[in-house]
């Protein structure tokens, strides 16, 4: 487990977000990219997970593919969960690393893709 200040996640979210590769990263719209220690009990019953599983990023609103015209819509929000990637990483380089994962994983579900979809584009 590596540890980091929030001031020190917050630069790792910026730079990974930087990191991330093609149009689609830098063409979210309208999308608040937070981050928690831990995700609440209702995310975690929206997510479906059992008391072992754990979460670590959620895209919450309404996907592009789904938004058929609507205009005047509230912020998404990508919520990163600081506590179960600090315990995935050894390192500044790998909590980076799985900030960047974890954001791709949630910008394609602003896009619509399930995780079927992106599982196989990993």
């Amino acid at each position: 487990m590596f540890v980091v200040s929030n001031d020190e996640f917050q630069i790792l979210i910026g730079e990974a977000l930087g990191e991330l590769p093609g149009e689609h990263a830098r063409n979210i719209k309208n999308v608040a990219i937070l981050y928690e220690e831990e995700p609440t009990p209702s995310q975690r019953q929206k997510a479906k997970l059992r008391a072992h599983q754990t979460l670590l990023g959620l895209y919450e609103g309404v996907p592009l593919s789904q938004r058929q015209g609507m205009t005047r819509i509230l912020p998404d929000t990508i919520t990163l969960f600081k506590q179960p990637l600090e315990a995935l990483a050894t390192n500044s380089t790998e909590l980076k690393e799985q900030i960047k994962h974890t954001l791709w994983h949630e910008i394609a579900h602003y896009y619509g893709l399930n995780h079927d979809q992106i599982r196989a584009l990993e």
